[in-house]
């Protein structure tokens, strides 16, 4: 979910909880808070306790709550795990500290002092292109023997490392599919589903692959991948996040700019998120026309 600002730039608890309801009645199945998309790593404790505090209120009891609290130090990220239990999150989810080169034991030291510190069910976040830091599969088969460790999201291009994380942490152990472009492929290598920072700007995209591989239909499900990807290659070559906004702006969503350093948008940049509005606003009606709810 993206993170929310007003015209200062400060979190803006009205349109997040807005922006929840309408994924909710959607038929979204689940909220991840404060991840790469929702700016949690630039933005304060107090700020990410008011984001999820915001959330919860809305749709807490009505969805799944995955709330994101990763931070420098294990501190505080026992902290923001003491107050996503307290708010009534459903789990919480963690990347590997940040900026230092923390070896393995670090970062299992690091994990399991979080899961510690409350009794919420807990998620790895692997995404090494920002971390810097691997997952290994031993590493993987020790946390997964954890009672509270649930699952993994796998944020890499390797479908093949995907499967290889299902297999290691066993049939009750939860992979979610990173990488938005290779949603399909995920699911297919093992995934249980999926956390991705375009989802919310197409959710219904998304949801119609969903819909098209439960009922065994993988070519039309492959279609509505390209689509989607062909949206991606577009997005990609703005500022995600300012274009993102941008879209959800044009959708009745002002979640304001991204914080600095993230990039905004030219007026050049604009225009073409809208040209890109223009086609979900297209694909979207044609997820309608297959006769689908």
């Amino acid at each position: 979910m993206n993170a929310c600002y007003d015209e200062q730039g400060e979190v803006n608890p009205g349109a997040i909880r807005k922006l929840a309801s309408h994924y909710t009645s959607l038929g979204v199945t689940g909220l991840y808070i404060a991840g790469s998309t929702g700016e949690g790593m630039v933005q304060s404790m107090e700020e990410r306790k008011l984001v999820l505090q915001s959330v919860m209120e809305a749709v807490g009891g009505e969805t799944t709550v995955i709330a994101h609290i990763g931070a420098a130090s294990t501190r505080e990220s026992a902290e923001l795990a003491g107050h996503a239990e307290r708010v009534g999150a459903d789990a919480i989810s963690a990347v590997p500290s940040i900026y230092y080169n923390i070896p393995e034991s670090g970062v299992e030291r690091h994990w399991r002092t979080i899961i510690e510190s409350v009794s919420l069910p807990f998620i790895m976040y692997h995404i090494p292109q920002t971390t810097g830091f691997r997952v290994s599969l031993e590493l993987l088969r020790r946390m997964a023997k954890l009672d509270k460790v649930i699952g993994i999201k796998v944020t890499t291009e390797s479908a093949y490392q995907l499967q290889q994380f299902k297999m290691a942490g066993g049939d009750r152990f939860l992979v979610f599919n990173g990488p938005d472009e290779q949603y399909l492929a995920g699911r297919l290598m093992g995934a249980d589903g999926g956390i991705g920072g375009t989802y919310g700007v197409m959710p219904e995209l998304f949801l119609q692959i969903e819909r098209c591989l439960s009922e065994g239909l993988i070519r039309e499900a492959q279609s509505w991948q390209f689509k989607v990807n062909e949206i991606i290659a577009e997005l990609l070559q703005l500022p995600l996040y300012a274009a993102c906004k941008a879209i959800l702006e044009l959708q009745g969503f002002n979640c304001g700019r991204p914080r600095s350093p993230l990039e905004p948008l030219s007026e050049e940049g604009r225009r073409q998120a809208a040209a890109i509005y223009e086609k979900i606003v297209r694909f979207t009606a044609e997820t309608k026309q297959a006769g689908r709810p």
